[in-house]
């Protein structure tokens, strides 16, 4: 069923905050485990989120899964990425066959991969059709897509996540795949946050000089041609955005709705996540940032978002490999939590706070 933008927006109304007695509970906990008081930092308040999020402190995040938006970009005609938007599809099917990193790195974390074509330009026997059109239109010339099938796509992603919490999935990693998308989530972050494009692009996929020139001359003509709106997400989305970055944003909303944690990956992922959060600031509490991404925009975009990252690793594969290569972290802070003795059956005195 379509949902209009009043729609889409009643809908998100429903989103609640974190639940604070059940961080509490979360917090009182870790405050009994027989080690310094506070000495695991992030893992403990990350704990402690996924507590208030999931509404329980019986933390568990034994299933999960990694959600990849798959879709093209019309821009990709100016000359603005390396390869050719043929290779969308060919590495959209490859996550099926561990013959890429993130579907490596899933089987080795034991997390269930899920690539999803959102707006690919051609149809794939494999990869699970979701598909909002074949591809975006070329935003050099004309606005990428619809309001209509932004908000289509945000829908697309929140009714998948409705989809895995019913079966079970305790927490989601975001990732994305789609030729020219750096180009697409640059000009979305140049927009929102109100910075120079030439300071939010970077080379992508391994762009030369004159390449990353060209880049940011067609995202500079793209904004001043179709002057997205700021205030409007839906409408920065829909004239310079894409499908996969909007799917992406509806993931993290769909997590917000669902009491479902999202992680977070790097450029592409963030930037959706900064336009999730602009259309509902309570949907902030249900995300997490894996790592920073080496892109140009990678830090600004955290620092937009109000997040710190777990990771620093120089990244910037996308896909979600910096998402899912925060698991193993989440998962020894989990089993921390609920498995080392407390003080009482440590042999040795409660840590107490100090003022």
């Amino acid at each position: 069923m379509s949902v209009t933008q009043k729609q889409l927006y009643e809908k998100l109304k429903q989103i609640q905050p974190v639940c604070e007695k059940s961080m509490q509970r979360a917090r009182a906990h870790w405050n009994t485990v027989a080690k310094p008081l506070g000495s695991l930092g992030k893992l403990e308040q990350a704990v402690i989120q996924i507590a208030g999020i999931s509404r329980s402190e019986n933390v568990d995040l034994s299933k999960k899964g990694l959600i990849i938006m798959c879709a093209d970009n019309g821009v990709v005609a100016e000359g603005v990425t390396q390869t050719g938007q043929e290779v969308t599809a060919v590495v959209a099917e490859n996550f099926l066959d561990l013959r890429s990193c993130v579907a490596i790195m899933c089987r080795d974390t034991g997390t269930d991969i899920f690539p999803i074509d959102i707006g690919m330009a051609v149809d794939t026997p494999r990869v699970e059709r979701r598909k909002i059109a074949y591809g975006t239109k070329n935003m050099y010339r004309e606005p990428a897509m619809s309001g209509d099938e932004a908000v289509a796509a945000i829908e697309t992603g929140i009714q998948l996540v409705k989809e895995k919490a019913e079966a079970g999935y305790q927490i989601l990693a975001t990732g994305e795949m789609g030729i020219g998308n750096t180009t697409t989530s640059s000009a979305v972050t140049s927009v929102l946050l109100d910075v120079p494009v030439e300071t939010v692009t970077g080379r992508g996929a391994g762009l030369s000089s004159a390449g990353l020139t060209r880049k940011i001359e067609v995202i500079k003509a793209a904004v001043a041609k179709h002057q997205p709106n700021p205030q409007d997400p839906i409408d920065v989305l829909a004239k310079v955005g894409g499908f996969d970055i909007a799917g992406l944003a509806g993931v993290f909303l769909g997590g917000a709705l669902y009491h479902v944690p999202v992680v977070a990956d790097g450029f592409i992922s963030t930037v959706a996540a900064l336009i999730a959060i602009r259309l509902e600031p309570k949907a902030a509490d249900y995300i997490l940032a894996s790592h920073v991404s080496k892109e140009p925009a990678g830090a600004m975009l955290l620092k937009a978002i109000v997040k710190t990252p777990f990771l620093t690793c120089d990244m910037c594969l996308g896909e979600g490999s910096g998402a899912v290569a925060l698991f193993p972290i989440l998962d020894m802070a989990v089993h921390i939590y609920r498995e080392m003795s407390p003080f009482d059956e440590a042999g040795f005195g409660t840590y107490v706070p100090l003022e």
